[in-house]
């Protein structure tokens, strides 16, 4: 009798052991970095190719592992019940019970989990090879399992996805993104956290948000005389120029700097005869609700770097080029030649002068604001948007946590604004001019 006890406490202890594997090898394979290990495949390691296999089968490598784990549990469980009910009565129920909650506890979850979670990779590749083989076999008995799982939450009306759809994934890369940060972080991480949101918001902001707008652009009139022509090519600091003729509106191509110059080097003095509008490239006309990701595909496909937005009803908007794009996904691109126009100074610790005509997605970029772009896309659209009036100069609105200060105003456009952090004291109602009374419709 007592060698057959001591079988049995062997054996417990041998199931708990294997409890234990299931347990650690369940949290080591959901807490390993899936990218870290998608590198080490990459390399060559074979035990991280057979986990990048595991987590393909994510529904069979959880079935197998839940149903070795319970099964050696149970199993444990029935033994020692057997055991005490032999040696303590009736009373060994209770004492297998309080006994083996705790054994399991300590020894089967709590202890390989810990173990798990501090060394999830190392504990991954460990496990993998043995997990793959168990997988194999279980394989049958967990796609009856997932079938009955299946009908049963289909009666309740509930669909068992096997993949992520595609905002559920962007929104894992904007979490990882936004992990990426720590105690310490320098400008270089901070740079490639702003690069990454920007590659993931390509598909969200329309070239509206980012042209030159007209009454910014740099064309030149076709019907002037061809030296005036070159001269304001020379003359100015961009190497692609609208040409228009009788009307700013009316795009009739795009004259590239480097085709004039060599069309004026082949005329020598002659620039009488020079024709412009030969040279000159045909206009290409986009929509202004074409997104960025779309346009960086298309310019590359037709090896394009300038397009002129127009309007639903063809009026021009604007320009955007490739240099735009990629702006706003490594930031400003300043050469030589680049007129320095940021619009935005520093007065002191969170106080900013700011040109009306900023953007506001640079604002959130170079600071890390959360303003809202969806109803306007520069900051004197949104301050026009949460006051829902003109505001006079010196008026100061608080909404969106900063505090805005109308310091320039031309007719009906807001040129310049102070942006502060608002007093801890001092919290406005959003799109109110501070200290002023609510306001009442009329």
């Amino acid at each position: 009798m007592d060698m057959d006890i001591a079988i049995t406490l062997g054996a417990i202890l041998a199931l708990l052991v294997v409890s234990a594997f299931f347990s650690g090898s369940e949290t080591a394979l959901t807490a390993a970095s899936r990218p870290r290990l998608h590198n080490l495949a990459q390399s060559g390691n074979r035990r991280a190719n057979v986990v990048n296999q595991l987590w393909l089968e994510k529904e069979h490598l959880i079935g197998a592992i839940l149903l070795g784990n319970n099964l050696v549990n149970i199993l444990a469980s029935a033994l020692a019940t057997s055991v005490l009910i032999a040696l303590f009565g009736e009373a060994g129920v209770v004492y297998a019970t309080l006994g083996m909650t705790l054994m399991v506890l300590i020894f089967a979850e709590v202890l390989p989990k810990t173990y798990a979670l501090q060394n999830a990779e190392r504990a991954a590749l460990t496990v993998a090879p043995i997990l793959h083989v168990i997988v194999a076999l279980l394989k049958p008995i967990s796609v009856a399992i997932q079938l009955v799982v299946r009908n049963a939450l289909s009666l309740w009306g509930i669909e068992v996805r096997h993949t992520l759809s595609a905002e559920a994934t962007e929104e894992q890369l904007r979490g990882a993104i936004d992990l990426h940060q720590g105690e310490g972080e320098g400008e270089e991480e901070k740079h490639e956290r702003e690069m990454l949101r920007s590659i993931l918001d390509l598909g969200d902001v329309w070239v509206e948000e980012i042209m030159v707008h007209r009454k910014e652009m740099v064309s030149i009139d076709i019907d002037q005389p061809p030296a005036r022509i070159v001269e304001e090519v020379l003359s100015s600091p961009y190497t692609r120029l609208p040409l228009w003729r009788d009307d700013p509106d009316n795009i009739v191509g795009v004259l590239h700097a480097k085709a004039l110059l060599r069309a004026v080097q082949a005329a020598g003095n002659k620039l009488d005869g020079l024709d412009v509008v030969a040279i000159a490239n045909d206009a290409w006309f986009i929509p202004e609700t074409t997104d960025l990701l779309s346009q960086l595909q298309a310019f590359r496909s037709r090896h394009e770097h300038f397009a002129i937005v127009v309007d639903e009803y063809g009026e021009v908007l604007g320009i955007v080029t490739l240099e735009d794009i990629l702006e706003e996904i490594v930031g400003d691109i300043s050469d030589e030649h680049d007129i320095e126009m940021e619009g935005v100074q520093m007065e002191r610790a969170g106080s900013f002068i700011v040109e009306g005509k900023v953007t506001l997605r640079d604002l959130n970029r170079r600071f890390e604001w959360r303003l809202p772009d969806e109803e306007a896309s520069t900051i004197a659209g949104l301050v026009l948007h949460e006051a829902r009036r003109i505001p006079e100069t010196g008026q100061i609105f608080t909404f969106h946590g900063l505090n805005f200060e109308i310091l320039g105003r031309k007719r009906n456009q807001i040129t310049s604004i102070r942006i502060t952090e608002p007093p801890e004291t001092e919290a406005p109602e959003a799109g109110r001019p501070a200290g002023a009374p609510p306001e009442t419709a009329q």
